[in-house]
């Protein structure tokens, strides 16, 4: 039993090896077919060192990125090949695939890298801190309060972009001895000055609520996914109900651990389509599209795990309900939104109409939502976000130009030094 298990994983692994290297050759023959990257040119970097599996962590920032590309050009270094090749089929920044370090200072030799920002806290983001006289940025891929948040990685960075006051004082609370007020710049979500696209569908008068559930997760902590625990029966119901329509738009990773937990996402998936061959007009969504925003606009409803999809939500400043994790012993962070929010049990799945209904027209809960989209993202009037996220990189490029003029500076004293000495042997 023993060699055929190796047998097994020797022959995944091969076959993994086989398929990297095919994506590897793949990226490079794209790229000798564009332009090459002009020298001196790049200012900011991203750094994304992830695979395909979770650009979507960069297809967020793809639109407020080519807005800044404006005022300083902006690349994306990407280090994995199946990574890199979804980037050159997607409407993002320029690409420059890095697969060895090698690569990376080749590239970082011909251009004026001053900024590198990062979405998430891939181990290999290690890697890129080797290099100094530039600012490493964490900009993250969402705002929750997932204890992701709040991990003491936050310290490996020079600062930090943050939505707004809630992530100050989640931070505050858990980081010690880290200082908040200058490593931390508000930005607000500029990713909400983009929400847009086209509607899959013709707005008519049924209630659209969009139930957007995470993945399962890797470990109890972080058990937020609904999908078998509240998925299944609330999309069920809002399906048989005339006066709806359900945009389900789950986490592209569910299922990837949890059996149980994938095959519930299939039954959603066929059950929408049943319910839009019985009824035309129903005009229900399965979304796995890449593009993120016009479900958040266009929902009167939102339905979401604790994830970052909660505050993408809020921004929007429209009602939403949070699921309540089965699982007692995941982590839930209470002294922010989520003390405060429309919680949905398990058991009131079934009633999700009438859920619906109530949270659209109470009037407390909509004022006790719009303060907490001040807390979260400050003023979410569209453009003010983009403004603070530019204004950040600003101040970010000037104490870089104050730090090289010191550096040089520093250099020229002590030239000056050499020189004094030189004249003094000679005399």
């Amino acid at each position: 039993m023993g060699a055929v298990s190796d047998a097994k994983k020797a022959y995944r692994l091969l076959k993994r090896a086989l398929a990297s290297r095919k994506a590897v050759q793949r990226v490079r023959r794209r790229l000798a077919e564009r332009e090459p990257h002009p020298p001196e040119h790049y200012q900011v970097a991203v750094y994304f060192a992830d695979g395909d599996v979770n650009m979507y962590q960069m297809r967020q920032w793809y639109r407020p990125l080519v807005e800044l590309s404006k005022h300083w050009p902006v690349v994306v270094l990407s280090r994995s090949a199946t990574g890199a090749d979804k980037l050159l089929d997607e409407d993002g920044p320029p690409v420059a695939f890095v697969p060895t370090i090698r690569d990376l200072e080749r590239f970082l030799s011909t251009q004026d890298i001053r900024v590198v920002l990062y979405v998430n806290q891939n181990t290999r983001n290690f890697q890129m801190f080797r290099y100094g006289r530039r600012w490493h940025v964490f900009i993250n891929h969402g705002e929750s309060d997932k204890m992701y948040m709040t991990t003491n990685q936050y310290k490996a960075y020079d600062y930090a972009l943050v939505a707004g006051q809630a992530a100050r004082d989640r931070l505050s609370r858990t980081l010690w001895d880290w200082d908040i007020d200058r490593r931390t710049i508000e930005i607000g979500r500029p990713q909400a000055d983009h929400y847009s696209g086209t509607l899959p569908y013709v707005p008519d008068e049924r209630t659209v609520v969009l139930y957007a559930p995470t993945w399962e997760g890797d470990r109890p902590s972080a058990h937020y996914g609904s999908i078998a625990t509240h998925g299944e029966t609330l999309v069920t119901t809002l399906l048989a109900s005339e006066r709806h329509r359900v945009i389900y738009r789950p986490h592209p990773r569910s299922g990837v651990i949890d059996d149980a937990y994938g095959a519930a996402h299939r039954r959603i998936i066929a059950a929408i389509a049943a319910a839009n061959a019985a009824d035309t007009s129903a005009q229900h969504v399965y979304d796995d599209g890449a593009e993120l925003g016009w479900q958040l606009a266009a929902a009167d409803v939102a339905i979401v795990d604790i994830s970052a999809m909660v505050y993408d939500r809020l921004a929007v400043g429209k009602p939403l309900m949070i699921t309540r994790p089965a699982d007692e012993r995941a982590s839930i962070d209470t002294n922010g939104y989520l003390s405060d929010c429309e919680w949905l049990d398990a058991g009131a799945a079934g009633d999700i109409v009438a859920e619906v209904e109530r949270v659209r027209a109470d009037e407390v809960a909509i004022a006790r939502l719009r303060m907490w989209v001040q807390h979260y993202f400050g003023d979410t009037t569209p453009g003010v976000a983009t403004e603070k996220f530019h204004a950040a990189i600003a101040q970010l490029m000037q104490k870089w130009d104050r730090w090289q003029a010191n550096e040089i500076g520093a250099v020229r004293t002590d030239e000056d030094d050499d020189d004094e000495e030189a004249d003094e042997e000679e005399v």
